[in-house]
């Protein structure tokens, strides 16, 4: 399978990667609540990161490729504000105190840095191996496209149920688990017997939980780009910033309520790309999507539900305005007579 990536490159790559999570973790080495204009910043350096890295992309290694990897970033920095939500939803679940959330969003992503490397390298021997592996990767997207429209137009609401979840039994079967958080510690003595701290809980739950983006996330960048390094590279890229994007998002991610629908799309897209990259392979007769096609629907997509999502949200915020202003109403005249 044809890559950009030397061994030179690999490792300036992965060797930046530690260094930047690195950075993270001494950022948070002292718990503290981020504020917006550290959110914003980070989240600023984590875009401009990336977007100059297509750059160079694009000037030495031509058009084409500097267009996949634009397309697989944008792709998988859509599929990780899914992340966001679960992130969110886990972090309340726990009652993580905002001084400590940043740390576990950091382990987090570090979770889902490892497993999508195992996931790369897994996905690449197989496809350079198998061509059909391309229609088991597309049947996988529409699968879990299917389901995701399914649960969105059902209205079912993410959740997470942390007594069902197996990690956690089997984690609480061997440790017994202290009430409150130990600042940054996953452990304690007391009384001379070992508790584990809600904190180990929910990294543990986090990183049960990226097993199954790193399963969606994966294949989809495939159906944009068969370079392994641009894989890795685009999903670096897209993991790296949530940290920030979390605290910058958090308030409007409830907002964005017509997201699932905008996925769900994306990764049926993506699906049908790649089973018509099978038949092309089988059948050169069978059509191919071009990258910049995908381009333009993806981008199209998110723009659709992105503005959409913004109505929904100032019409529900009107109707509430206007059931209290009738409320207010009606107690005045009540009060009156």
């Amino acid at each position: 399978m044809d890559t950009i990536g030397t061994p030179t490159l690999w490792t300036v790559t992965l060797v930046a990667v530690v260094a930047l999570l690195a950075l993270d973790f001494a950022l948070t080495r002292k718990p503290h609540e981020v504020s917006m204009k550290e959110a914003v910043g980070w989240s600023a350096f984590y875009v401009a990161l990336p977007l100059a890295f297509g750059v160079w992309v694009w000037s030495v290694h031509g058009g084409q490729t500097g267009l996949e990897y634009y397309t697989g970033y944008l792709v998988e920095k859509s599929l990780s504000v899914d992340n966001l939500f679960v992130f969110m939803l886990l972090l309340g679940a726990f009652a993580v105190p905002r001084a400590l959330q940043q740390r576990v969003l950091l382990f987090g992503i570090i979770g889902a840095l490892v497993l999508r490397g195992i996931f790369i390298a897994v996905g690449a021997a197989a496809l350079d191996a198998f061509d059909w592996v391309f229609l088991v990767f597309g049947l996988i997207l529409l699968a879990t496209g299917v389901k995701l429209l399914r649960d969105a137009v059902k209205g079912h609401e993410q959740s997470v149920d942390i007594s069902e979840m197996r990690v956690v039994r089997l984690l609480n079967r061997f440790f017994p688990v202290t009430d409150d958080y130990e600042g940054t510690k996953f452990s304690v003595v007391r009384d001379g017997k070992r508790f584990v701290t809600p904190l180990l809980v929910v990294v543990v739950a986090v990183f049960a939980t990226d097993v199954v983006f790193a399963v969606d996330s994966v294949p989809a960048v495939f159906g944009i780009t068969g370079d392994p390094y641009l894989v890795f590279a685009t999903n670096a890229f897209a993991l790296l910033g949530l940290r920030a994007l979390y605290f910058v998002l958090e308030g409007a991610l409830s907002k964005l309520v017509h997201l699932s629908y905008g996925l769900a799309a994306i990764l049926l897209f993506i699906g049908v790309k790649l089973v018509l990259h099978w038949g092309h392979i089988v059948n050169p007769s069978v059509p191919e999507i071009p990258t910049l096609a995908s381009l333009g629907v993806i981008v199209g997509i998110l723009v659709l539900v992105t503005t959409t999502s913004l109505l929904a949200d100032k019409r529900k915020q009107r109707a509430l305005a206007g059931r209290d202003d009738d409320r207010d109403q009606r107690d005045q005249e009540s009060v009156g007579s």
